[in-house]
């Protein structure tokens, strides 16, 4: 009887797929809610609502460059892991699991405390004044309590999925975010906690998923486990995690770089309501993202499985499978925010000015972003086959090369619409040149593939 990793290189491509990848979009769907929740229910606490929207909006920049440090281990770890499963080395696999571990944890050491001694310069910097640091200090001072909660949960989640075993991964995830949508208006308005409030429900209910997590890595029900005698770090080990890693760990940590250069340009225009509206937008660009983003982690996994079994039939047909779903998935939810942002911007706040700014500019902010789906799927098949060189170049494209001096450039000929253009030129911009990479380089990784497993 196959195990739940060798399943990976002989069921149907594609039940196997949509059986690896949906439990994943339903746990990112799910993880959605603790961003969008919060963000709901803090904008509509009445008085309030768009300063303390504004305020939590900044602290997302600061959230995301936290959480890219689980990204460097887990998009990096785990495919290295599923290679290794696909050659049949477990040893080697729970040497990469258990380093991995390692580092997550040294990482939220210091994600923990670094930035409670810049909170308000930092915030400052992501585009804070004087009316909303206060709420952004208020949320951020406790939701850094549970960074390491963050880290596990998120990091050690995609070596359960790289073992065939989406359906854990995914209740680690809905266990968290049912809980934190349970608390939050119990937090925000019940105990009258207000944004404070949302912090506590959501580092509670990430306690709870990193819970669950450690929880089955400790057991005997995983093929790969947390053992205490493969903790030792190895530098070579962490040397491959970290190689390959930074190139999830960069596309996250540049969105955070985008979060300050966007804020920090936008407060230039005299209030918070630009704030507050991109705040609205980047969340509602989550809604199609995210989850896509979901079904590729649970992809990852077969690719890299088939790829270092030499399979390379069956990494192709991975990938005319991702593709259809994501390309056609990415550009209808994206029409669909292009065509109604006063209904999306209604869904957060009840800021009459905020919603017409949304109203006025997400066509314009979302516009790049319909043809996305393409460099998703050939940035997440680069990671996959442990292609740390161009997945890294590709997600320094996007964001650090392009969309950031654009936000700078732009508004010097088209004011504040420029901040907003910038992210769509470099979205279709980015999308159109991985695009042409990946055709001219995947053949030839392929074969490379196939000569490894032939040796």
């Amino acid at each position: 009887m196959n195990t739940s990793d060798e399943r990976l290189g002989t069921e149907k491509m594609l039940p196997l797929v949509f059986k690896m990848a949906l439990p994943a979009v339903a746990a990112q769907l799910v993880n959605l809610l603790y961003g969008i929740i919060d963000k709901i229910y803090i904008g509509h606490i009445p008085g309030i609502g768009g300063e303390a929207l504004a305020g939590v909006g900044i602290t997302t920049a600061v959230i995301l460059l936290i959480s890219a440090f689980s990204s460097l281990v887990g998009g990096g770890g785990s495919p290295l892991a599923a290679i290794q499963l696909g050659k049949g080395n477990r040893e080697e696999a729970g040497k990469i699991l258990n380093n991995g571990f390692v580092m997550l944890l040294f990482f939220a050491l210091v994600c923990t405390t670094v930035p409670y001694f810049i909170m308000d310069p930092m915030l400052k910097f992501a585009g804070g004044d004087a009316d909303i640091i206060p709420y952004a200090k208020d949320y951020l001072s406790i939701y850094l309590i549970g960074t390491v909660f963050v880290m596990m949960s998120t990091g050690l989640n995609m070596f359960i999925n790289c073992q065939g075993r989406p359906g854990v991964a995914m209740l680690s995830v809905i266990i968290g975010a049912v809980l934190n949508t349970a608390l939050d208006p119990l937090f925000i308005f019940g105990f009258g906690l207000g944004v404070k409030g949302a912090a506590i429900a959501t580092v509670i209910s990430q306690g709870v998923s990193a819970a669950w997590v450690l929880g089955f890595l400790f057991s005997k029900r995983a093929q790969l486990r947390l053992e205490f005698k493969l903790m030792r770090p190895q530098l070579a080990v962490i040397g491959r995690i970290s190689a390959l890693g930074i190139s999830p760990f960069v596309m996250a940590s540049t969105e955070s770089l985008v979060g300050f250069a966007l804020n920090g340009q936008l407060r230039a225009y005299g209030n918070t309501l630009h704030v507050a509206a991109l705040a609205v937008m980047q969340s509602a660009m989550q809604i199609v993202s995210i989850p896509l983003s979901g079904f590729g982690q649970g992809v990852i996994p077969v690719m890299s499985y088939n790829y270092g079994h030499g399979r390379s039939d069956r990494v192709k047909e991975c990938f005319r499978i991702t593709m259809a779903v994501m390309f056609g998935v990415n550009l209808v939810g994206m029409l669909f925010m292009i065509v109604f942002p006063g209904l999306i911007g209604g869904m957060f706040t009840d800021d009459v000015g905020v919603i017409e700014i949304v109203r006025g500019y997400m066509p314009i902010f979302l516009a790049g972003m319909t043809i996305f789906g393409l460099q998703r799927t050939c940035q997440n098949t680069f990671v996959a086959l442990g292609q740390a060189k161009v997945s890294l170049f590709i997600a320094l494209l996007r964001k650090v090369i392009l969309l950031v001096p654009l936000a700078y450039i732009l508004p010097l000929f088209m004011k504040v619409t420029g901040v907003y253009a910038a992210e769509a030129i470099a979205d279709v911009t980015a999308a159109t040149l991985c695009t042409l990479i990946f055709v001219l380089t995947f053949p030839k990784i392929l074969a490379k593939g196939q000569e490894g497993k032939a040796k």
